[in-house]
């Protein structure tokens, strides 16, 4: 059973940086790709980026792309997500998810890291 928790969440003005850490944990973990997600107050999960665990390919969505990135350490079985120069929209519950190998979906769901970002 694989169980992912994120960490790193905070509070922030805007304009300052946060790195988020998701560690997954169970006697094997080999997935196709992890992603962070993000929820605010009253609005839909929304995608952040996707991170292919074999080759490191990422893919982020429009409103991040040139702010955060995301990285791995395989052998930790951890991904990052680095964020920079954080505006007030990006307020929410970032959230990281796995997919595992032949799977179309996200199996895999951590409970949330809250992070504010002041105006």
């Amino acid at each position: 059973q694989v169980q992912l928790v994120e960490s790193g969440g905070g509070l922030v003005q805007a304009g300052d940086s946060l790195r988020l850490s998701c560690a997954a944990s169970g006697r094997t973990f080999s997935p196709v790709a992890m992603a962070w997600f993000r929820q605010a107050p009253g609005k839909e999960r929304e995608f952040v980026g996707r991170i292919r665990w074999s080759g490191g390919e990422t893919v982020y969505a429009d409103s991040v792309k040139t702010r955060f990135t995301i990285s791995r350490e395989k052998v930790k079985t951890t991904i990052y997500l680095q964020m920079n120069n954080l505006r007030p929209e990006d307020t929410a519950v970032y959230i990281c998810a796995a997919q595992r190998v032949g799977s179309l979906d996200y199996n895999f769901w951590g409970q949330g890291t809250q992070v504010t970002v002041s105006a």
